[in-house]
This record gives structure tokens, C-alpha cells and sequence, in this order.
């Protein structure tokens, strides 16, 4: 929808907005609501990658292991009141990622040498 915004703001030089909006079927209200959102829009993406600089930062100092959920620890603790999941689309879009830890392994081994009991009322009735 934004790339019809994008040619009716490059056009209204040429041609009238109105005649603009009826011939791709878009409601002369949405262009200027549109036209009017760039500056907030502007806005919004520049405290994004002021964010996304302070994630990075934060990713590196932890030697690039921090994933989402330490990084939003951090920031909180850092006193940035950041939503959850506005960090984990600012990472993925940069592709920062943490290290996942691994699955954990038991590192008990059976002893070989041990001798299982065995089960006498199987072995006395001799069958």
C-alpha cells in the first residue's frame, strides 16, 4: 500500500491528487494520513538504530553470547524500559544472535565391573 503513497506523492506534480486517488481506487484521506505519518516514521526508525547500536554494544561486551532475554535484563538494569519482543526484531533484522546453550549431558557411565543381582526365585525353580 505504501508504494501507491510513494507514486501518488511523486505524480502530484504532474497530475492532481484527486485524480491520483480515484484512478488507483485510494481514499484521499489515507494519502495525506500517510504523507503526514513520514516525519513520525523518521522518527521511529531513528530510535531504532539508536537502539540497535546499544544491543550491539551490549552483544559484544558479552562477547556475543547475550541472546534476547539477557539483553533485555541488561537494558532494564541499565534503567531502558524497552519492550521484549521490539529487541528480538531489532536483532533478527540485524541478525544478532546469541550463543544457545547446549542440551545438558549426564557424565555418569555405567560401571562394567559391577555385578547385577540376580533374581533366585527365577533361577530355584529351575525352569
Amino acid at each position: 500500500m505504501s508504494e501507491l503513497y510513494r507514486f501518488i506523492h511523486a505524480e502530484k506534480a504532474n497530475y492532481p491528487i484527486v485524480l491520483l486517488c480515484r484512478v488507483l481506487h485510494v481514499a484521499r484521506s489515507s494519502y495525506y494520513a500517510w504523507r503526514d505519518g513520514e516525519a513520525a516514521r523518521q522518527r521511529r526508525q531513528a530510535a531504532d538504530d539508536a537502539l540497535a547500536h546499544e544491543i550491539s554494544v551490549l552483544h559484544i561486551a558479552s562477547r556475543k553470547t547475550y541472546g534476547v532475554p539477557r539483553v533485555h535484563a541488561e537494558l532494564r538494569r541499565l534503567g531502558r524500559r524497552v519492550n521484549r519482543k521490539r529487541i528480538a526484531r531489532l536483532m533478527r533484522e540485524r541478525d544478532i544472535r546469541g550463543v544457545t546453550r547446549r542440551k545438558h549431558r549426564s557424565l555418569t557411565r555405567p560401571d562394567k565391573k559391577v555385578k547385577l543381582p540376580l533374581d533366585r526365585g527365577h533361577l530355584e525353580t529351575g525352569t
